[in-house]
């Protein structure tokens, strides 16, 4: 989707050709290397293509120059390489206990071959192993403490490039810890890693409740209700079989709401020319689609029904985490109540009249809602019931995880 309504030519982005061909080029690497990523079952090279998503996808982040977007663009490559070292120096450790103890093997790095021979390995070694690599991946996920780059990154990056970081990378980088937590899990059996993972979902949770209701940009905030609901998918790894069933399903779910809620963030800062909050207002009145379609995804981030988030959200988690969890969710009602007037103000209704005059809004492009109504569509589905398929897969995934 975000090559079908990224930067290009003849749309409402305002880029130069120079600016289209970079983002066009680094995207598309950006989109290979977290393919391989997944793909991979070696986990060194997971780990290299990781590594890769931070310059691919840094390059972009600055599309428009300017000092806010070149420090940002710094900060994620500084902090990702220092998570992603920490990544390598778990994953090492991992290697050599393995060679240490089976011998010599070409598959030593492959995830299933770890995964067959977990149990000879030494309990300390992996522990301390899969130490780094949560703090590691988890750097790439957003996790607090970890996650500082996260919002800068997100609210100086293109919309397009928002929407594959926090709907695909984070996945991406919860898919790595995933992985790793499988093999900590048949080695020192699942309390270990699952504490660390409450621990860290639980602080990346109160990190997001403190930081939603101060937000004054609509970008920042959807880049903390990342933070909030990467610390919820965590907390659901870490809560057994239907935990971790509702956390890949809650993943599911954010994927498609959160990149939808960033493309329709583009198209609001097409038409007004704000990042601020309080900037916009009358968007049901000025754009009605993209004002109801964003309503729409904020409900569903909220986790109402009939989306798919009220059924992945109602896991079996404690009742102080689901309460935690509420009091995150509810930074973000304030976007509607601020935005969604029936009217623009006065002054804002002039700027609005003058940026159409200089042709800073762009004609003919209601054709990119489209694909951003099939998102709703889709949440609405996932809200009723799970396609067979794909609870299939999710049950394939707690029989390798779900300890």
């Amino acid at each position: 989707m975000s090559a079908l309504l990224g930067p290009g030519p003849g749309r409402e982005q305002h880029y130069t050709p120079a600016q289209i061909r970079r983002f066009r080029v680094f995207a598309s690497l950006f989109a290979f290397t977290m393919l391989v990523a997944v793909t991979a079952n070696n986990v060194g090279v997971m780990w290299i293509a990781i590594e890769a998503t931070t310059i691919v996808s840094a390059v972009i982040v600055p599309l428009t120059v300017s000092k806010a977007s070149v420090e940002a663009s710094w900060k994620y490559i500084l902090i990702g390489s220092v998570g992603i070292a920490l990544a390598f120096v778990g994953t090492v450790l991992g290697y050599f206990d393995f060679v240490t103890l089976v011998g010599q093997r070409e598959s030593a790095l492959n995830w299933t071959v770890l995964l067959a021979n977990a149990r000879v390995l030494h309990p300390p070694v992996i522990e301390l192993a899969f130490v780094f690599i949560l703090i590691g991946y988890g750097t790439k996920a957003g996790l607090a403490p970890m996650h500082t780059w996260l919002p800068d990154a997100h609210s100086e990056a293109p919309s397009a490039l928002s929407a594959m970081m926090s709907g695909v990378l984070l996945a991406v980088a919860l898919y790595a810890i995933v992985r790793w937590k499988a093999v900590v899990a048949s080695v020192v059996g699942p309390v270990f890693p699952n504490r660390l993972l409450v621990g860290l979902g639980l602080l990346s949770l109160a990190v997001a409740a403190l930081s939603l209701v101060i937000q004054r940009q609509y970008k920042r905030l959807l880049a903390y209700s990342s933070i909030e609901h990467t610390g919820l998918m965590c907390m659901g790894l870490a809560l057994g079989p239907l935990g971790v069933f509702a956390s890949m399903l809650h993943l599911v779910n954010h994927t498609v709401a959160k990149s939808m809620m960033f493309f329709l963030s583009g198209r609001i800062l097409d038409r007004y020319g704000t990042p601020e909050i309080a900037s916009v207002s009358g968007l049901l009145r000025v754009m009605p689609w993209t004002g109801g379609l964003f309503a729409a995804g904020m409900l569903a981030l909220l986790g109402l029904p009939p989306f798919g988030m009220f059924l992945s959200g109602v896991h079996p988690a404690p009742r102080r985490l689901r309460r935690r969890a509420g009091l995150a969710d509810g930074g973000g009602a304030r976007l509607p109540r601020r935005s969604l007037r029936l009217a623009p103000r006065a002054s804002e209704s002039h700027a609005l009249r003058r940026r159409a005059g200089r042709g800073a809004i762009g004609r003919g492009s209601g054709w990119a809602v489209l694909p951003l109504v099939g998102s709703v569509a889709l949440l609405v589905i996932l809200g009723v019931a799970v396609p067979a398929p794909m609870t299939a897969l999710l049950h394939r995934i707690v029989e390798i995880a779900g300890r």
